[in-house]
């Protein structure tokens, strides 16, 4: 008897210390942080409980003192509580999460050491041990709701019988631009697969790129194939193109141009020309080219700088095509460095007999190649026109041979074809260098970060809307401009332009004139602390009568963690660093950009389902730690010229008056989590009649992405950053690959509700492909799988899903 009574009292006592050293543990951590915290101005909380949790482990060393303890222990939680609820931006899941789960942990060991120790009085032992049950059931409950969708929006309510579907423009059977039509809205007029049997939905077939994997320069495959009636066209990374049946999957043909680069390697699509369907043609003109080989071809802007043009039946190269099938975009165009500081990166856009084609300059120094934007005879190769900066009303004949202007600002993203207007609207980036423009000249202050008609047929500038000014923070526009009508606030349907942003804002442009359609205002913006030498623009255009996504002000209440402490660390780093809001001037003190350069919206794009005016566009949130870097401070560092690698947690060059690089990182805790509350990454819908937010849901789970880049294997739908876009339906689904978690999904494009997911090898940042066979009248939808950011693993995969024979739409 005396034998169990002493195994029960040194049980009881080793958890007594145990929890003594976890609670001093604790409290030491907190007081520490919580007092570096307090110095910067922000809550006093954490060193209070700290100090809190140091007394009560000393209160439990001591026997006699365990009353007191509990009492404390109470006291502490309470007080936590109702400052939790004080202190969070908002009583939702994940807000609470971090500032809760620790403490409850805490209380609820010291509740269940209370029931055990003997020498406690009973009634406070079994008050104790109720209370310390319950706190688990609720610590466990808790567990299991990290694994439920929360952080999601629901708007207005749509009724969808109830409104009178628009009227929808005819709809190709083929996808034959990189947004699905001319317009880029990635709408696909099928209603074969449909929100009832979606569920049933099987892989078809697979094939295999073949492309390479490992090693510098791999890169990710981007890659929306083209499809033209049974045929699909599929590019890799580095421009290997493939000619798959659209029934089997099967290879027709490949090509391999041996196009190589080490930055920014990707190929987000081919572009297709049919001589026999160019209305732009004279009958003598189609009639000489009757005889000639190459009646179709695939045009592919490569990653080594070149243009070439494929027979689409073969796979041969079109001879007559520039030089022996290719034309060098390096000409005349300054230190190229055979690619490596230029090249395209978005799909040639085929305007009649013209192909347009822009570039990604890098943007490390001044003197990097042009960011010039050329339209080629996609039957001869020839240069027709070229609109450069330097001189924009004056677009360079086809004979003329000189370098065109210098460190341009670029048109990296995919430009649209306006046939009705003839006109051609280019999103540009800014002239390098990027986080500094202290001596930018008026050029590219015009021409920076805008939207840009120019006359399709001679070049000229029509008109440009710029969106950002003087952009220092690598706000390029991102994406394809897309073509809708939109309503503006007099109720006219107005020609417009959809532009999507880095900074979250959406706006809509009256595409024959360059007047915003929905309303914008000029507001200021901080200027200062800024760099030497700079002069920032004291206003931003800020787009007021569309949804913002995804740029609420950060706060140092909005600070996140997955835990109390890493929590407090993302607090002290916000403290420590200037935010002055959106547009937060770049400067040699750490400083923080949010929306950051890598959006908000980036170059995925949006999708439009035009029989409901619905408009659907992912973002990801992810804030960045910045820092402008001097000469002297730069000796520090070990520089490399190369943009990639050399970017995050690392001095990336950016040589510019005074400055010799600027340092990027995540605004993140220890443990790589990001600082800002989930989710990272959403998908919403905008109802373009209303302009309102119908939903917003969080995309991606932390399946494949967890704590320290480690593959936590739980599905904790958090929403992760999202690259690529999505891709809607007549039959109102929506489709999307690209989150973090290896998954294609179909939503219900009306609630946002998960429909059906299929696993992928890797993660896909494409855009899905949808078609109907000619042959055989099954729709399929397609993704290219070739790896995320931030992934260890890449595949070659191309996978197209069906229904099973049989199954009918319902």
């Amino acid at each position: 008897m005396d034998n169990t009574v002493n195994q029960r009292s040194m049980i009881s006592d080793g958890c007594r210390i145990a929890f003594v050293l976890i609670s001093l543990a604790v409290g030491l951590a907190l007081v520490a942080g919580g007092f570096q915290l307090a110095t910067l101005g922000g809550s006093f909380y954490y060193f209070l409980a700290g100090i809190a949790y140091v007394a009560l482990g000393a209160l439990f060393l001591v026997r006699s003192r365990v009353s007191w303890a509990l009492a404390l222990s109470v006291a502490i939680f309470v007080a936590t509580f109702l400052w939790a609820l004080q202190d969070a931006p908002q009583l939702a899941f994940w807000p609470l999460l971090p500032r809760l789960m620790v403490p409850a942990i805490l209380f609820m060991l010291s509740l269940l050491l209370t029931a055990i120790l003997p020498y406690v009085p009973s009634s406070t032992r079994r008050i104790s041990a109720g209370g310390g049950l319950a706190l688990m059931l609720g610590v466990v409950v808790t567990l299991v709701e990290m694994f439920s969708p929360h952080g999601g929006i629901q708007g207005e309510a749509l009724d969808k019988n109830a409104r009178v579907a628009s009227a929808v423009p005819p709809q190709p059977d083929d996808w034959q631009f990189y947004g699905r039509n001319a317009s880029g809205t990635r709408y696909v007029p099928y209603t074969q697969i449909t929100p009832r049997n979606v569920a049933d939905l099987k892989v078809a077939w697979v094939y295999h790129t073949g492309r390479r994997t490992k090693g510098p320069g791999a890169g990710v495959d981007e890659n929306t194939p083209a499809q033209i009636g049974s045929v699909l066209y599929s590019c890799t990374p580095e421009n290997v193109i493939s000619a798959i049946d659209a029934d089997s999957g099967k290879q027709i043909w490949k090509f391999d141009p041996h196009a190589h680069t080490a930055e920014h390697v990707s190929c987000r699509g081919v572009g297709y020309y049919d001589i026999t369907k160019d209305d732009s043609l004279t009958d003598a003109d189609r009639q000489e080219a009757a005889d000639q080989p190459c009646q179709q071809r695939i045009l592919v802007s490569a990653v080594d700088a070149r243009l070439f043009a494929l027979d689409a039946h073969t796979g041969q190269l079109c001879t007559g095509f520039g030089e022996n099938g290719y034309v060098d975009l390096k000409k005349n165009m300054g230190p190229t460095e055979n690619g490596k500081r230029y090249h395209p990166t978005a799909v040639p856009v085929v305007m009649g007999h013209l192909a347009v084609i822009g570039g990604w300059v890098r943007d490390i120094v001044h003197g990097e190649p042009s960011g010039v934007v050329r339209a080629y005879d996609t039957r001869t190769g020839a240069l027709v026109w070229a609109w450069d900066v330097g001189n924009p009303d004056s677009p360079v004949p086809p004979d003329a041979d000189r370098q065109f202007t210098l460190e341009t600002p670029n048109v990296w993203a995919v430009p649209t074809y306006d046939k009705a207007l003839n006109q051609v609207y280019l999103p540009t980036g800014s002239g390098p260098p990027d986080y500094w423009g202290g001596d930018r000249d008026a050029v590219k202050n015009k021409f920076g970060a805008a939207l840009v008609a120019v006359d399709a047929a001679t070049g000229k500038t029509k008109w440009v809307r710029q969106l950002i000014h003087h952009d220092v923070w690598d706000f390029d526009l991102p994406s394809q401009p897309v073509m809708y009508d939109v309503t503006n606030p007099q109720g006219e349907k107005v020609p417009s332009l959809i532009q999507t942003t880095k900074t979250g804002h959406i706006f809509v442009i009256d595409r024959r004139t360059g007047e915003f359609v929905t309303p914008v205002e000029e507001r200021p913006v901080p200027t200062s602390p800024a760099a030497q030498d700079e002069h920032l623009s004291p206003t931003q255009p800020f787009s007021v009568g569309m949804p913002t996504i995804g740029a609420d002000p950060l706060s140092e209440q909005s600070m996140w963690g997955v835990s109390t402490f890493d929590q407090l660390y993302c607090r002290i780093m916000f403290k420590n660093s200037v935010y002055e809001g959106p547009f937060t001037p770049p400067g040699e003190k750490p400083y923080i950009e949010w929306p950051s350069l890598l959006g908000g919206m980036n170059w995925g794009g949006i999708s439009i389902d035009e029989a409901n005016d619905i408009m659907f566009v992912n973002d990801m949130r992810m804030p960045l730690r910045m820092m402008l870097v001097n000469h002297e401070d730069a000796k520090h560092y070990k520089i490399s010229t190369d943009e990639v690698p050399g970017f995050m947690g690392t001095l990336r060059p950016q040589i510019a008056g005074p400055y010799s690089g600027v340092r990027i990182d995540i605004l993140q805790s220890p443990l790589q989590v990001p600082c800002n509350t989930p989710p990272f990454g959403t998908m919403s819908a905008i109802d373009l009649r209303t302009k309102k937010l119908l939903w917003q849901v969080a995309m991606g789970t932390a399946e494949q992405l967890g704590p320290m880049g480690i593959k936590s294997h739980l599905p904790m739908p958090m929403g992760m950053p999202t690259l690529g876009g999505p891709t809607t339906t007549a039959s109102g689904l929506l489709f999307f690959a690209g989150t973090q978690d290896y998954y294609l999904r179909a939503l219900d494009s009306m609630t946002g509700k998960e429909l059906w997911k299929a696993p992928l090898p890797a993660g896909a940042v494409a855009a899905p492909l949808i078609y109907k066979s000619p042959k055989t009248g099954k729709e399929y939808v397609v993704i290219s799988v070739g790896g995320a950011s931030h992934s260890p693993d890449v595949a070659d995969d191309v996978i197209a899903y069906a229904l099973p024979e049989g199954t009918t739409a319902q």
